[in-house]
């Protein structure tokens, strides 16, 4: 049952007289973005609550354009007074003074929680439980398991987005996550195994998750990799697991297609649209529409609807992500992807949930029809340099293919390539799509909830950074 805010956060005419108030010195365009964020976790280790925290911060950030121009500032005083302030700061950058204009603000700057049961509705207790639910199933799968962490975390997001464009709009987030962390102790020393379920859903989303059998996933996971060997050494042809890959795609080749990147000289994809940049299998989208995955938002912090943007389409180039000043001083609509860490923070253009879509082959059949190789079930963190498009990515967990067949699992090594370069070379794409785990994506000092996935692929060959002779 979805939620309705009573009111907004904000009193409609108060912020059209602070939009007024930061116009005051003949600024081009002005934006106040408002926000009520709630968050808490609690980590369990050692098979004991290690640590509960709650937090909340309410505040706003109010920018002023003109020309390339932009003065912003922050307040957490959301008084008239404070607000005014912070808007004859932002202000500050204007000078010579148009006439102010009336503002209208267009919408009710309400929103509607998607959320079934809000989490800070549900007590201490019940989550204390099922962390210890979720512990116990950990350590009860295999004697080899010496070390189980489980993290849950909450959290709401309220925003209101007004500018002098007429735009009051608001959006309701709640975002819910577990994620276990196994260490299996054995003679050739330690492994970890780690599962992680997190959507933009409430507490019901341990109504649709067993977490019970999550956490035995994660310890045998850590288990099997205790007969793990060292990694090979060299270019192989490699399958991706369905969704065990999508952070590839996202660092490797969807940061070189935000227009602020782009338009910094940053990126590899610079003046590219309508090449072939990728296999004509290819096609990549970043849809921030898309159900309850982690990155999915009803507007971005700039109060722009967010939509499905095809932004490589059958190897295609078609388009970059925008954030709303770029599209606006290209001529174009927003496509959604103005993102902010906070009321703090100036938005930027940023990914929501990233993918390669579907193909056509059985995900059995790539595997057979690799001769050799290396199967990668699970990526890490990694680095990538968006300007050459040259990227490092632990394989957290990864297998070898011999015959055509999934055999040893390999100890932890690096997977090593160009983002331009893997597009073109994927040979074959399954019809198994699936999201990967939750992220937080950082960019410039911001981290924003993002989500990522493919389906079964195989890459014609990439370095491997292993340790076998």
């Amino acid at each position: 049952m979805s939620m309705k805010s009573d009111s907004p956060l904000l009193d409609r005419n108060l912020v059209q007289d602070t939009l007024s108030e930061a116009m005051s010195n003949g600024g081009e365009w002005a934006e106040i973005f408002v926000e009520d964020r709630q968050s808490a976790s609690a980590d369990f280790d050692e098979a004991r609550v290690e640590a509960m925290a709650s937090s909340r911060d309410l505040g706003a950030g109010i920018r002023v354009t003109v020309g390339d121009i932009t003065g912003f500032a922050h307040t957490s005083d959301l008084t008239t007074n404070g607000l005014f302030e912070a808007a004859q700061a932002a202000a500050a950058v204007a000078k010579g003074g148009s006439q102010v204009k009336p503002i209208v603000l267009d919408g009710n700057g309400l929103a509607e929680s998607s959320a079934r049961i809000l989490p800070e509705s549900v007590s201490k207790t019940r989550k204390v439980e099922l962390l210890e639910q979720t512990n116990d199933a950990a350590r009860a799968e295999n004697a080899a398991i010496s070390q189980v962490n489980v993290r849950y975390s909450e959290g709401r997001r309220r925003i209101l987005v007004a500018n002098t464009d007429g735009l009051f709009n608001a959006d309701d987030q709640t975002r819910t996550l577990l994620s276990v962390n196994c260490v299996a102790t054995g003679d050739q020393g330690l492994q970890t195994g780690r599962e992680t379920v997190g959507y933009t859903v409430g507490f019901e989303l341990f109504e649709e998750h067993d977490v019970e059998a999550m956490a035995r996933r994660a310890a045998a996971r850590a288990v099997t990799k205790l007969a793990a060997r060292p990694a090979p050494s060299g270019q192989l042809p490699v399958v991706i697991e369905r969704g065990g890959g999508g952070v590839l795609f996202h660092e490797a080749c969807g940061h070189g297609l935000e227009a602020d990147l782009v338009n910094k000289g940053a990126s590899v994809f610079r003046d590219r649209v309508g090449e072939l940049v990728a296999a004509p299998s290819v096609t990549l989208v970043d849809d921030g529409t898309m159900g309850i995955e982690w990155g999915t938002v009803a507007i971005d912090d700039e109060g722009c609807p967010t939509q499905r943007n095809v932004l490589i389409e059958d190897g295609i180039l078609t388009d970059y992500m925008w954030d709303h000043l770029r599209s606006r001083s290209a001529g174009r609509p927003a496509s959604g992807n103005g993102r902010r860490q906070s009321y703090q923070h100036l938005p930027m253009v940023r990914m929501t949930n990233t993918f390669v879509t579907n193909g056509e082959a059985e995900p059995q059949d790539i595997i057979t029809d690799t001769k050799n190789g290396v199967y990668v079930a699970q990526l890490g963190g990694g680095q990538v340099n968006t300007a050459t498009g040259d990227f490092v990515f632990g394989m957290t967990e990864a297998y070898l293919i011999e015959n055509g067949e999934i055999t040893v699992p390999l100890r932890e090594g690096n997977l090593i390539g160009n983002g331009p370069e893997v597009l073109q070379n994927i040979e074959v794409i399954g019809n198994d799509f699936a999201m990967g785990s939750p992220g937080t994506c950082g960019k410039d000092g911001q981290g924003v909830p993002v989500g990522d996935g493919q389906p079964t692929l195989r890459v014609a060959a990439l370095t491997i950074g292993g340790t076998a002779s």
